[in-house]
């Protein structure tokens, strides 16, 4: 079994994850003050992480997007995005995370006056803070932007414009999220059609709250490179009573085209994507190969960590150090990173990282590994 100490230090890579979703409760508290924002639950840091979570953990997505309206509304100074951003970094960092693409939607920052521009500015700031406070502080981390739109309003053209004018700044790719049911990807395809000339990337939330035709727009019409949570891919997929497998077309595209399945357990179970962990597609479908990769989503709503995350699976489905390291490896190669630094972090640190800690267990004990 791989230790929980193994889990925090082996190096990990984050594909998913929100911005406005991973905050420090204390960080909410301080900045609820600075800014004169009066509407939260609970000025005792421990209460409000307990009141996040239990408000996710309701086993409906549009219940568990609740709680970002307080997170949002301390997120607009520049002064307050830039240190939600710092602090990101450097947590992700000191869980072991070695490359992170974590996600925001800047129009919610605009309440108070911001431009797009100003919250992208602290945004990229903060991320060039804490990553320089992580390195100082023995854990170095790549981190990199995606900019999301939000599927229910009506700027994506204008989000996606921003992605790519940001692109040398940190950003590596444009998604839409919020509520998919009723909301289709294919609502914002001249969105997707202004990256797709651009030579840019593409992830958009599908398969999470809606089925396979969630998943089909997204690959299909708008050209998805990765799916965000991708989670009902399952509902094409047959477990036979004599264990033999039966893939319907889309799911046998998806396989055979490695797309890239951003899965995130904790947070598919809390909005009742999922049932519970142990009923979660992610163990059938890196038994079948798909191209997995684990993510938090939201740290802060689903009270987890990536290691957490990492945790969980070892004591679902019996994991080791072999299935974390090809899980870390998918996410590395599926990243938005420029390929030859993708091939730097893997050769260089994700390998090398395993090796050691597979050495390690070895020397301890066979049984570890």
């Amino acid at each position: 079994m791989v230790t929980p100490d193994t889990i925090r230090i082996a190096p990990k890579v984050l594909l998913h994850d929100h911005l406005d979703g991973g905050l420090r409760p204390a960080t909410v508290i301080e900045l609820a003050r600075e800014t004169s924002y009066t509407e939260l639950p609970s000025e005792d840091a421990a209460e409000l992480g307990r009141w996040f979570r239990s408000g996710a953990d309701r086993k409906s997505l549009e219940l568990y997007l609740e709680g970002f309206r307080h997170t949002v509304g301390v997120m607009q100074t520049p002064d307050a995005i830039a240190r939600v951003a710092s602090e990101c970094a450097q947590d992700l960092a000191a869980d072991g995370v070695v490359y992170a693409e974590v996600r925001y939607a800047p129009e919610l920052s605009t309440q108070g006056g911001l431009s797009l521009d100003a919250v992208m500015e602290a945004w990229l700031d903060g991320f060039e803070r804490g990553a320089a406070a992580a390195k100082a502080a023995g854990h170095p981390i790549v981190i990199r932007a995606i900019v999301t739109a939000m599927r229910q309003f009506a700027r994506s053209v204008e989000i996606a414009e921003l992605s790519v004018k940001y692109r040398d700044r940190g950003v590596v790719g444009f998604d839409i999220a919020g509520p998919e049911d009723g909301f289709p990807p294919s609502r914002h395809l001249d969105a997707f059609q202004f990256i797709h000339r651009a030579n840019f990337h593409i992830t958009i939330h599908a398969g999470e709250a809606f089925g396979l035709p969630s998943i089909w727009e997204a690959l299909q019409w708008c050209g998805a490179e990765r799916l965000g949570h991708g989670v009902r891919i399952v509902d094409d997929i047959v477990v036979q009573p004599d264990g033999s497998i039966e893939m319907g077309r889309l799911a046998q595209f998806v396989r055979d085209n490695r797309v890239p399945l951003e899965m995130c357990p904790t947070s598919n179970v809390h909005t009742g994507a999922v049932e519970s962990i142990e009923q979660h597609p992610i163990d059938l479908l890196r038994r079948l190969r798909f191209r997995v990769t684990v993510n938090t989503d939201n740290r802060l709503m689903s009270g987890v960590s990536l290691g957490d995350e990492f945790a969980v699976l070892v004591d679902a489905f019996g994991i080791g150090l072999d299935e974390m390291q090809w899980l870390s490896t998918n996410a590395m190669k599926s990243s938005f990173l420029a390929f030859d630094e993708r091939l730097r972090l893997i050769n260089g640190v994700i390998k090398p990282g395993y090796e050691r800690l597979k050495a390690d267990a070895l020397a301890r004990s066979p049984t570890l590994v």
